[in-house]
């Protein structure tokens, strides 16, 4: 043993290395899909580019491609990630009431700002293979996070054991869309319980 009473040659014991919170990463994928989904308002997807993300949100346009490879998977990611903020899946106990928030949930959605521009320009674009891609992965995230309402649905015996998940869903949300694009009058409450009552009609089971 030495005088500060540790034997002599004894191997020192290595810092325990500290964890990463992850917070600054996190803090860096928030800035720059919101940043992206700024440009795509003001200037649709068209417009678009890597470099004017970066400096938007404060990075460096390596990281962007670092993480997201390309300005299609950063624009997939960006549209899911508004589709899904405060956007739970409904569960209020009925398929009717589901129906409704999910269609509430819907037209504020596509009322927000530069929402309009963003779908006309998916629509578009549509032959361009980066924002075909983009489109297909939004449609999917958003039919597997609604699908859920459908599910419970058929478990409560308010929807047949057959039914097409998609085709309830579109059903509801196909009008949203139609009136966000061409029409000129409200996603108010009056057309959204008319959108409920069509869906119920066509695909619940009778009482």
């Amino acid at each position: 043993m030495n005088q500060r009473g540790r034997d002599v040659g004894a191997e020192p014991v290595a810092p325990v290395p500290r964890k990463r919170t992850g917070g600054r990463s996190a803090r860096v994928r928030e800035a720059v899909l919101t940043a992206t989904l700024d440009q795509v308002a003001e200037h649709g997807i068209e417009g678009l580019t890597i470099g004017d993300v970066a400096a938007r949100a404060g990075v460096a346009e390596t990281t962007i491609y670092r993480r997201w490879g390309s300005r299609t998977a950063l624009i997939a990611e960006a549209v899911t990630e508004l589709a899904a903020a405060g956007n739970p899946v409904p569960d209020t106990g009925t398929l009717r009431g589901d129906l409704r928030l999910l269609a509430e949930q819907i037209a504020q959605l596509i009322s927000g700002p530069g929402t309009a521009r963003l779908v006309g320009t998916t629509i578009a674009l549509s032959a361009d293979p980066e924002v075909a891609a983009a489109r297909h992965h939004f449609w999917e995230d958003r039919f597997q996070r609604s699908s859920q309402v459908i599910v419970r649905a058929v478990e409560r015996g308010e929807l047949p054991g057959d039914v097409n998940a998609r085709a309830v869903i579109e059903t509801l949300s196909a009008p949203l869309y139609f009136r966000l694009l061409v029409g000129d009058e409200p996603l108010d409450s009056a057309f959204i319980a008319r959108c409920v009552d069509d869906t119920l009609t066509l695909h619940a089971k009778p009482v």
